[in-house]
């Protein structure tokens, strides 16, 4: 079975966002809470890979909305 690191990023983004324990917990300790969150034991470099995936879809996100309230979205 193959690792899908795209749609784990977009799983994990989701949970985030939707659950705000779960926010908290991915701001203290992200790779902690990747880990938990996927229940499969990768290699440092994919669990990174998700990890950095995850933050920078988070930022992309958020830096859309705030600058979607600019142009009066």
């Amino acid at each position: 079975m193959a690792f899908d690191i795209k749609k784990t990023i977009e799983e994990i983004v989701n949970k985030v966002k939707n659950d705000k324990d779960i926010g908290e917990k991915f701001k203290k300790n992200p790779t902690g809470t990747v880990e938990g969150l996927i229940g499969v034991d990768l290699p440092d470099d994919q669990i990174n890979a998700v990890v950095e995936g995850v933050k920078a879809k988070i930022n992309v996100d958020g830096i859309a909305g705030k600058l979607g309230g600019l142009f009066g979205k």
